[in-house]
């Protein structure tokens, strides 16, 4: 069996990551000879793909901008799958503070981590809907993402970064019918992979068979979950006992679909990545809106999958 380790992309596993944990759970990994261990990565020690580079891991899941920006400094890593075909931040108030569309936010406080691409992300559907962000007051959250009951405190109007599939749908004291969610590429926001499944230019180049047969078992159970959700129910509860049997649910039903797109899990999709990294040229992000070509490699795939 050949030990493979996959570092996720979050402090906790959370259900967009089923179809490693099903195909785990099922033995499709084994079948083909893998033995993989899934960890966390540690924020002492960087992000998904700090943990890659440094030989930590053999694969990461990371969000499609942070590829970029690496790929773009010339760091030897590179997207082998698309996780989602969606945008999952969300913005979320308060039907209370009187904020009804992004323009609202002029004026306000908002809760988010100012990143540079967060920023330039709200900036967008801010302007977009009339707005004036520059009027708009971050609260820096930092990594935290604000609970409803902290914005019925008052430490902030309303957050930016919640996933609409998962932070937005754990209870809270505050009733559903006085929260507002809104998901981030329904207010205009560019489309994007939000997540992608990545690995190190010297495992690509060294053993690219053994990247097919990881990647291709990983396709199986995205598939698989994609089309029965609650079928990784079980695994979740035992991988993360800690969640409400009720939430896991929600969020398997609610993440499913962004997996596939025309029925296929994997693709990394050029309109997507161009389209992306053209913004994120525009907004100082990443210094070379093409980067996105060298930042791909789709081979790896299924060939029912391109």
């Amino acid at each position: 069996m050949k030990k493979l380790r996959l570092v996720l992309e979050y402090f906790h596993p959370w259900p967009n990551s089923a179809g490693f944990y099903y195909a785990r759970d099922q033995g499709w990994y084994q079948q083909a000879g893998l033995d993989v261990h899934i960890v966390l990565p540690d924020p002492g020690h960087g992000d998904s793909l700090a943990h890659l580079l440094a030989g930590e891991a053999d694969f990461a899941v990371a969000p499609s901008n942070r590829l970029l920006v690496r790929r773009a400094g010339q760091q030897p890593v590179k997207g082998i799958a698309a996780i989602n075909h969606r945008g999952l931040e969300s913005i979320q108030t308060l039907l209370d503070t009187g904020i009804k569309r992004p323009r609202d936010l002029q004026g306000r406080r908002l809760a988010m981590n100012p990143t540079p691409r967060g920023l330039a992300m709200v900036r967008h559907v801010v302007q977009l809907d009339g707005g004036d962000f520059d009027q708009v007051m971050i609260v820096d959250a930092g990594p935290r993402e604000l609970r409803p009951e902290e914005l019925e405190a008052g430490v902030a109007d309303a957050s930016f970064g919640g996933y609409w599939a998962w932070e937005a749908l754990m209870d809270s004291t505050v009733e559903g019918a006085r929260r507002v969610v809104w998901q981030i590429d329904q207010l205009g926001a560019p489309a994007y992979h939000s997540y992608q499944l990545c690995s190190r230019d010297e495992l690509l180049d060294a053993d690219p068979a053994t990247v097919r047969e990881f990647v291709h078992a990983t396709a199986r159970g995205f598939s698989a979950v994609a089309s029965e959700p609650l079928a990784a129910l079980d695994v979740y509860e035992r991988t993360t006992p800690y969640f409400p049997r009720a939430l896991l649910t929600s969020s398997l039903q609610r993440i499913a679909p962004t997996w596939l797109h025309n029925g296929r899990w994997g693709k990394q999709r050029s309109r997507l990545l161009e389209g992306y990294a053209q913004w994120l040229s525009e907004h100082g992000i990443v210094n070379d809106a093409h980067i996105w070509k060298e930042a791909i490699d789709n081979q790896y795939l299924p060939r029912d999958s391109l």
